[in-house]
């Protein structure tokens, strides 16, 4: 019976999964044609591209005209009037934001118009054409030949487009409208405390895929016995229906055939004698290879099970602390937006030296990037949705927006064994509104996929009638599986001399989790260690901070704030910030301060106990 209930859960999950998101699963390891490099571009900051002068839009109208910047017009004779010319504009790279990279830019946020011709070698008319791209910011409208494919809105995850009705071999182009203005109704909101990096921001790609295809797919170990495997398969095209497909595991000897339902749908499962499981210590992947007619994708997977128990976190089964840090999406030392495998390489580099085994990815999911190589190198992720501060709870648009973005990182992600934590959230204000808001997000994240734990990051307070009592007070906290809240004590309000005699009285048994603490420091700049902006303060706060958090019985981790210093259009003072988010632990020059080594020696001694 129990496996009955399972293999119907696992299946409405796949369901509901498969039938809001058309998202290709591991495009990472599918061939491609690159569109990345340089692309025109065309600033327009009175929407004249999108909108004529009655401002009625010329997406949509039967004949758009020669205004309309995605058609691409040129003159036909000498006295016809086309006001645009892409193959004259300035070119920007993708992927890029375009804040960094030119400098008139760097404070834009409005429209800009992208434009990129291609050709597709070895076109073949029986394939179908898809253009995907792992993310604009925030909205984009892509049209292929003139021709809308659609629109997207949410900055940081991955979308896709079937173009095959509209392309040939030669002489094609995409033209993507690219809009990353901020409003009170969308998510993120209007505030943040990061910057607002605008275009085209991961890679562009063709994918030329089989008249049916392999979609999406699942597979992880059953979180109570791990000597199962469990998954699910969706195809894509007219033979879809009753379909063989072939799962393939060499190292744990499974080749096993599948018959997909009339949907071209199949849920599984595949017993297993024994499986090296995946772990921080231990970050082993195995191949898998999955087939079915014309179509093969193949991917490297970790299986491993995360549960938690009382006031610990089990991994496999054993009790691990969380020695983390949160990270922003941001190449401090180029300036922009991080975007490369070199990148991450750089981030994750960084908390390794430090001594991390886990990290936060803040506030919003990063590159597909992280989580590949986080699943190399043995570090635990925590991913978030931008619900940052207060968003408009009481919007149901809004709302579809935050759990769109969420449907879509879940689905990118959701293979990754790295992968421990999905974050509903990050310190927003309480009410009855924005407490149906993210239980909802909650439940649909559990209905998506049961093998992740569910958190986001609260606050705490001082109590009435004892400012030394820390309390966390927030309904929510009984949704979530891990308890996590952000204090900023000796920066935010109290005295640094006086964290030693602070306390948490938390009446929940649930893991803990610290998801911020730090102060802000300029890199280089050193004297009174109660002087604000000082290494030597910043240093204090750390060292009065970490054997005071140590002291918590439920503490299960913590991800101090933050890995490196990132641009932030809040942080004016001059000469500390200059647009500068300075808690960071390293400079935008790369420089580490004196908490680095702090962090680093706590994280090292915790290893010897």
């Amino acid at each position: 019976m129990n496996k009955i209930i399972n293999l119907l859960v696992l299946l409405v999950s796949a369901i509901t999964l498969s039938a809001q998101t058309n998202v290709l699963q591991n495009n990472y390891h599918r061939q491609e044609i690159s569109l990345n490099g340089h692309w025109n571009y065309i600033v327009d900051v009175y929407e004249t591209g999108y909108y004529n002068y009655r401002w009625q839009p010329h997406d949509g109208s039967e004949n758009p005209g020669a205004g309309a910047f995605f058609t691409n017009a040129k003159p036909k004779n000498k006295m016809d009037l086309v006001e645009y010319d892409f193959d004259a504009a300035p070119t920007l790279l993708v992927p890029g934001d375009w804040n960094s990279q030119e400098e008139k830019l760097f404070f834009y946020e409005g429209s800009l118009w992208y434009k990129k011709s291609f050709d597709i070698p070895h076109y073949v008319a029986s394939k179908r054409y898809y253009l995907h791209f792992g993310a604009v910011n925030y909205r984009a409208d892509v049209y292929v030949n003139g021709e809308k494919l659609g629109t997207h809105k949410g900055g940081f995850t991955p979308f896709n487009y079937e173009m095959t009705k509209f392309v040939k071999a030669k002489d094609n182009f995409v033209i993507v409208r690219v809009d990353n203005k901020r409003a009170a109704d969308e998510v993120p909101t209007l505030n943040t405390d990061w910057w607002n990096y605008g275009g085209i921001t991961r890679d562009v790609s063709i994918y030329e895929l089989s008249p049916t295809f392999i979609e999406d797919y699942s597979l992880q170990m059953d979180q109570e016995n791990d000597r199962l495997l469990k998954g699910y398969i969706r195809l894509n095209g007219a033979t879809k229906a009753n379909a063989k497909v072939i799962v393939s595991i060499p190292e744990l000897k499974i080749n096993k055939e599948l018959t997909c339902n009339t949907e071209g749908f199949i849920s599984f499962e595949i017993p297993v004698k024994k499986v090296d499981k995946w772990s921080d210590r231990n970050p082993k992947l195995y191949d898998l290879t999955i087939s079915s007619g014309t179509d093969l994708i193949k991917d490297k997977i970790g299986f491993r099970q995360i549960t938690t128990q009382g006031a610990d976190i089990l991994l496999n089964g054993e009790k691990v602390f969380l020695k983390g840090i949160c990270i922003h999406e941001e190449n401090v030392m180029r300036g922009g937006r991080a975007y490369s495998m070199e990148d991450a390489k750089v981030l994750l580099g960084w908390a390794k030296e430090l001594g991390c085994n886990f990290v936060r990815l803040a506030h919003y999911p990063h590159n597909e990037n992280m989580a590949r190589l986080a699943d190399e190198m043995g570090i635990l992720l925590w991913e978030e949705i931008p619900v940052y501060w207060t968003i408009d709870w009481q919007n149901n648009e809004t709302y579809q927006k935050a759990e769109q973005q969420l449907k879509e990182v879940i689905s990118r992600d959701k293979n990754r064994a790295s992968v421990i934590i999905w974050s509903m959230a990050n310190e927003t204000p309480q009410s009855d509104e924005r407490l149906h808001f993210l239980s909802k997000l909650a439940q649909t994240t559990r209905e998506l996929d049961d093998t992740r734990l569910i958190t986001a990051a609260l606050e705490d307070h001082g109590k009435a009638d004892n400012s030394n009592i820390m309390v966390v007070e927030d309904a929510f906290a009984d949704v979530v599986d891990i308890l996590s809240f952000n204090q900023y004590y000796g920066w935010y309000g109290g005295q640094v001399d006086n964290i030693k005699n602070i306390r948490w009285e938390i009446d929940i048994d649930k893991p803990m989790i610290i998801s911020e603490f730090g102060a802000g420091a300029l890199q280089g700049f050193h004297g009174d260690s109660l002087a604000r902006w000082t290494e030597d303060f910043q240093d204090l706060l750390y060292r009065e901070t970490l054997p005071t958090l140590a002291k918590i019985p439920q503490l299960s981790g913590i991800t101090p704030w933050i890995l490196a210093d990132f641009r932030s259009p809040r942080r004016m003072l001059i000469p500390y910030q200059n647009g500068y988010n300075r808690k960071g632990l390293i400079s935008e020059t790369g420089n580490r301060k004196k908490a680095f080594f702090t962090l680093q020696k706590f994280y090292k001694e915790l290893n010897k106990k």
